[in-house]
Formats: structure tokens, C-alpha cells, sequence
């Protein structure tokens, strides 16, 4: 089950990146068009806003590449005692999968929760094992299993 939420991840952040990549090359096509047939301060203004989007399109790309760079760090096929990046958690009836700060998947009907090892759950889970028992605002939590 590892794997194919993995992969699941893998495919949605490859997906991400190829949109953030098309919309990247588009301003730049758009850029050089407006630059043969415009002159004056409007082809100035439309330039530095394409360049500011541009940043931003960058920023978010990065972002996204970093996440990415977690996920190629998991070896989906190891099993765990302890929580560690790449495992696959159930507490309170939750699966929480360490790995990045992603969008909730569902897999084989199961809803998956990706859960950063640096937020605040993350870094509960982070090290223990079954049977651990701890409370983040005021919601208690029990890992039931780890995988």
C-alpha cells in the first residue's frame, strides 16, 4: 500500500511541476512577443509584471521541487518500528503517511493524510512507536499501527 501511495504523491507532484514548467515557458514566450511590437512605458509596466509573476511561478516551482526531493528520499518498501520518514502511521483511526506536506489522497478506499516531519504532529510521531500515546490541542492521539 506504501508504494501506491508513494507513487500516487510522485504522479501529483510531477503533474505540479509540469504546469508550473508550461506556465513558466508561456511567459517567457509572452515576454519576448511583447518585446518585438511594443515600446513605451506600457511594454515597460507589461514586462516587469511578467517578470514579477515569473518570481512568483519560481518560488512555487521550488517549493514544489523541494517536496519532491523529500519523496524521492522514501523508500516505500521498508518496513518500520519506528517512525520515520516514508511511514505509514495509523492513529485514531487516521493514516498518516511522514513524508510531505501534501493534499489528502485516497488509496484502496483509505483516505491518506501526508503529514510533514516537521509539523507539529509530524514531530510528535517522529521516533515513537506503537502504542505511544500524546495530545496536540487538546486532541488525544494513540499510534495503533506503524508500517
Amino acid at each position: 500500500m506504501k508504494e501506491r501511495i508513494l507513487h500516487h504523491h510522485q504522479q501529483l507532484i510531477q503533474d505540479k511541476i509540469d504546469v508550473f514548467r508550461d506556465m513558466t515557458s508561456g511567459l517567457t514566450e509572452d515576454a519576448q512577443n511583447d518585446a518585438k511590437g511594443s515600446a513605451g512605458d506600457k511594454h515597460e509596466t507589461a514586462l516587469s509584471m511578467m517578470h514579477i509573476e515569473q518570481e512568483k511561478l519560481n518560488h512555487k516551482l521550488k517549493e514544489i521541487l523541494d517536496q519532491k526531493a523529500i519523496l524521492d528520499k522514501i523508500d516505500a518498501s521498508a518496513n518500520h518500528t519506528k517512525i520515520a520518514l516514508g511511514s505509514l502511521v495509523q492513529a485514531n483511526e487516521m493514516l498518516l503517511f511522514i513524508s510531505a506536506a501534501l493534499p489528502k489522497i485516497t488509496v484502496d478506499d483509505k483516505t491518506i493524510i501526508a503529514v510533514s516531519p516537521q509539523s507539529p504532529l509530524g514531530s510528535k510521531l517522529m521516533g515513537n512507536e506503537v502504542g505511544f500515546e500524546f495530545e496536540i490541542n487538546t486532541t488525544k492521539f494513540k499510534i495503533e499501527s506503524v508500517l
